[in-house]
């Protein structure tokens, strides 16, 4: 029981957070949902911030899983950090990430040429939800889902299936693992993508797979070299920079 006391406790201070997180998150899907798909659910559950609850539950319950089994494969891998900010990490931290975001935010005058879809006029406008979802949702419930989970998860398989002599975990298993969690990462953004434009080509594949998947090997070298608390600090700040030029620039 032990053993499970610390992961119980890790997974208890992040459910105030995937709560919040996972709230915002559906609002924000929501509010650009079609109406014809809203009403049945509302005529169930008796009023639309019930549906927004009821959306929340499995989210919800997908990170904690995560957050809790993650826990115990970060450390079976070496990959628990503590939980502070030392200045060096967190100074290299804050300035790639500043910089991954302005590169993030090209993207308004990049694919945004080729995609007429992409409105950046209505990303520039402040909007307190769509930015805390961001920043809450990407930040740590996708950290927790993707990098502490399943990054975790992906090299411990490695390391067990290839690598059954090494006593520690080899950096390749990591790396590997990092790269496939960042594609995972990138395939995630998929069913929001064919929602958003009503289907996929090969340009929306491309950006779907280039933005989400460079970003995601950022936070998973995070992750590995420094702690999970870094990828998430790193996750946010790309929202961040990101919708602050936009909201400047349009």
């Amino acid at each position: 029981m032990k053993k499970l006391k610390k992961p119980l406790l890790f997974t208890l201070c992040i459910l105030p957070l995937a709560v919040v997180g996972a709230y915002l998150s559906v609002r924000m899907a929501l509010a650009s949902a079609d109406a014809s798909q809203l009403e049945p659910m509302i005529a169930q559950l008796g009023s639309r911030e019930a549906v927004v609850l009821a959306s929340c539950v499995q989210p919800v319950v997908y990170v904690l899983v995560s957050a809790f089994f993650g826990y115990i494969l970060a450390e079976k891998l070496g990959l628990l950090r503590p939980l502070r900010f030392e200045k060096a990490k967190t100074l290299r931290v804050l300035w790639v990430s500043v910089l991954c975001g302005a590169l993030l935010s090209l993207d308004a005058w990049t694919f945004a040429r080729w995609i007429p879809e992409l409105d950046y006029g209505a990303q520039g406008r402040f909007d307190a939800v769509t930015w805390l979802a961001s920043i809450l949702y990407g930040g740590v419930l996708e950290e927790v889902m993707l990098r502490w989970f399943v990054m975790s998860l992906l090299a411990f398989l490695i390391w067990r299936l290839l690598f059954r002599r090494e006593a520690a975990v080899p950096a390749g298993a990591l790396i590997a693992a990092n790269v496939l969690a960042a594609l995972l990462f990138a395939a995630e953004h998929l069913p929001a993508t064919v929602q958003t434009f009503g289907g996929l080509t090969p340009l929306l594949l491309l950006r779907c797979f280039l933005l989400n998947g460079a970003a995601g090997l950022v936070f998973g070298r995070f992750y590995r070299k420094y702690g999970i608390h870094y990828a998430m600090l790193s996750h946010a700040l790309f929202h961040i920079v990101s919708h602050t030029i936009w909201l400047l620039a349009f």
